[in-house]
């Protein structure tokens, strides 16, 4: 895993890579945030879809609002990138607009668009 700090007018910014899964379940989810506040010193975070457990877009499974609970409950902003039209699921994308209209979560296109929507965050 590599993190790339970038640096904004509200703070840093942590951009997460990998070639591989770096989110599982809510317990990796917890690692992420305990390894990007160790390493990179925020709480605002970037990462790809390709780095989520493919269940995490199927909301039966819970994992979605699990770790959306654990990245609430630790003041952590998390902002997911990639195409989510591949999606067909209406609960999905009723679940991505309400994150988007949020403050805390969010699913957007593209790294730079994720960046600019973290850091107008207070």
């Amino acid at each position: 895993m590599n993190i790339t700090r970038v640096e904004t007018d509200a703070g840093t910014i942590a951009v997460v890579s990998s070639s591989e899964i770096v989110i599982e379940d809510v317990q990796s989810a917890l690692d992420l945030m305990a390894t990007v506040q160790y390493e990179a010193g925020t709480d605002r975070i970037v990462i790809n879809k390709s780095l989520l457990n493919e269940s995490f877009f199927d909301l039966k499974t819970r994992l979605a609002g699990e770790i959306l609970q654990k990245f609430i409950n630790y003041r952590v902003k998390f902002a997911i990138i990639g195409d989510f039209s591949v999606y067909s699921s209406q609960s999905l994308k009723d679940f991505i607009y309400e994150c988007n209209n949020g403050n805390d979560f969010f699913f957007l296109p593209t790294e730079q668009q994720a960046i600019e929507k973290l850091s107008k965050l207070r």
